[in-house]
């Protein structure tokens, strides 16, 4: 077993754990590998692992592994900032975006999604920590433009999305993660079941699904030590 493989399968176990201690239903949770900055024969070894779906951030550099990895059956996620001139691209090649922060944004992909393709699933990202640099909603915000978001049919919200401050307690990291799921919780309904709480990283994901995460972005606690563009 390579070493990918190994940690592949430390970071699942680590899921199981955690659903186990925290109530969770085994298999709720999947993990999504971030692959940003990684090469496509890194994502291949962790494909043979068994690891289908992938996070990328960096547009260019995500297309061009598209392109090598093609013979593959691969899910493809869009988890950066998303660029107003970049939407058609990430419209056309990945199958999740989640990072979705912008009513704009929306509407450029779902007019620019191939109508062959079935919609783009999307997590709404929500600023839970009010920082400036970081992308998103406020609560308040996606209150109020949530209808606006479920006219468009080419895009399928399928959830909310956010990445907080950094914190070293396990209570302080699930505070924000507590604070999107009562939001997911007020908003879902019958037309909108919001099923997918996209949260929890390497260092917090043990945190995320007590809060119920349905999907962790997991990147070097995979990989290894992120490499630099």
């Amino acid at each position: 077993m390579n070493e990918i493989a190994q940690r592949l399968d430390r970071v699942n176990r680590r899921i199981k754990a955690a659903e186990e201690l925290y109530n969770r239903p085994p298999g709720s949770t999947r993990l999504l590998a971030v692959s940003k900055t990684r090469t496509a024969d890194e994502i291949r070894e962790a494909v043979a692992a068994g690891q289908r779906a992938f996070g990328e951030s960096y547009l260019q550099e995500a297309l061009d592994k598209h392109r090598q990895l093609q013979d593959l059956p691969l899910e493809w996620h869009f988890i950066g900032r998303i660029q107003g001139n970049k939407t058609k691209p990430i419209a056309e090649w990945f199958d999740w975006v989640h990072s979705l922060g912008s009513l704009k944004h929306a509407r450029r992909l779902n007019q620019q999604r191939p109508p062959g393709l079935a919609p783009l699933k999307a997590c709404i990202q929500i600023n839970t920590s009010g920082e400036a640099s970081k992308g998103g909603h406020s609560p308040d915000e996606l209150l109020e433009l949530l209808p606006a978001y479920m006219e468009l049919p080419r895009i399928q919200i399928a959830g909310l999305m956010t990445l907080p401050a950094p914190a070293d307690s396990l209570e302080a990291q699930r505070k924000p993660f507590r604070q999107l799921r009562e939001l997911r919780d007020r908003l879902r309904c019958n037309d909108l079941p919001l099923e997918t709480l996209s949260i929890g990283m390497s260092a917090d994901l043990e945190a995320a699904i007590a809060e119920g995460s349905t999907i962790v972005r997991i990147g070097t606690a995979i990989f290894g030590p992120r490499q630099t563009v």
